[in-house]
């Protein structure tokens, strides 16, 4: 089967088409014949082995995937490594079905970039109706839905950050009640002006660095921070304990692959956000599509900010 693989480690560049000897389904896995893949931004971490598992070569990236099976099931899954091809396996409890209502760009959306934006606000924030949200690269994946699902869960008010004029629009478009630039410097004013000279409550923080640092110092007393990536590269400022006790303020890591050991944390989240979408109340930002030898492309595009939404990968081409 075709499938985009990589032998060695780097950026866009390694990302190569080739023929590759079809998956088969063992005990437990589930085969898939690939209609559309999601394209992530961990994906990138994933070439380069900068992700927090370590990847080995040969290696077909992609960690989801659209499809059917074997016996006319839709659904849509999580399978770690390989979604860049025709055809891929998922362990069987990491397989959903995907009810009628729900594109196949919407449950690429959902299955990651929904999961997390459901559990960063619900599971790791827990956030409470009338507070304040600062969504930074609310243009992006899991952005363009935390906004939304913040309003719908009452938040007072919405700021997101994006990094272009035409992006701050669109995060108004969702829903932010305000759209700022997300340059880190001078970034803390910026963020409690948004907020009407005070500061925020909540955070979904994913970009590191200077980033952090500055979304840290505009959180408000009883305030959580919860840090989901690291797309700057750049490493935050050490944080000392008495910076924590002082404005009893909390800072939290999220990684939804820990939430795969938990059986119900990702299908339950998942089917309450299928339902807001086939409802009509959530809708997801499908962006660019691109074919299996433009996959260098897209990661470059992806790398540069330049794209909107969920970026799909189409194995027929």
């Amino acid at each position: 089967m075709r499938a985009v693989q990589i032998t060695e480690f780097g950026g866009p560049e390694v990302l190569k088409v080739a023929e590759v000897e079809a998956p088969v389904a063992a005990e437990g896995q589930v085969l898939i014949t690939v209609d559309r893949a999601g394209i992530n931004y961990a994906d990138t971490h994933q070439v380069e082995n900068s992700y927090l598992t370590k990847a080995k070569l040969p290696l077909v990236p992609g960690g989801e995937v659209v499809g059917r099976t074997a016996d006319g099931r839709r659904v849509v899954a999580l399978v770690g490594t390989g979604g860049y091809a025709e055809q891929a396996v998922a362990s069987s409890v990491s397989v959903f079905d995907v009810p009628d209502g729900v594109s196949d760009g919407d449950a690429l959306a959902l299955v990651v970039q929904g999961t997390s934006a459901w559990h960063l606000l619900k599971t790791s924030t827990n956030l409470q109706p009338g507070e304040s949200v600062l969504i930074h690269a609310g243009a992006g994946g899991v952005g363009s839905l935390a906004i939304q699902l913040a309003k719908l869960w009452g938040a007072g008010r919405v700021i997101a950050t994006a990094s272009s004029e035409e992006k701050r629009q669109q995060t108004l478009d969702l829903g932010a009640d305000v759209a700022i630039d997300g340059t880190p410097e001078g970034l803390k004013d910026r963020i409690l002006e948004a907020n009407g000279g005070k500061p925020v409550d909540v955070v979904l923080e994913m970009v590191g660095g200077q980033t952090f640092d500055e979304s840290f110092e505009a959180l408000a007393p009883f305030g959580r921070l919860v840090t989901f990536g690291a797309a700057s590269g750049e490493a935050a400022k050490a944080l000392a304990p008495g910076r924590l006790m002082k404005g009893s303020r909390t800072v939290a890591g999220f990684w939804l692959v820990d939430c795969f050991r938990r059986p119900g944390m990702l299908g339950d989240s998942l089917q309450d956000l299928f339902e807001l979408v086939a409802a009509g109340r959530l809708k997801p930002i499908v962006g660019a599509e691109y074919g299996l030898s433009e996959v260098a492309t897209a990661h470059e595009d992806m790398r540069a900010r330049r794209t909107v939404g969920k970026l799909l990968l189409d194995p027929t081409r």
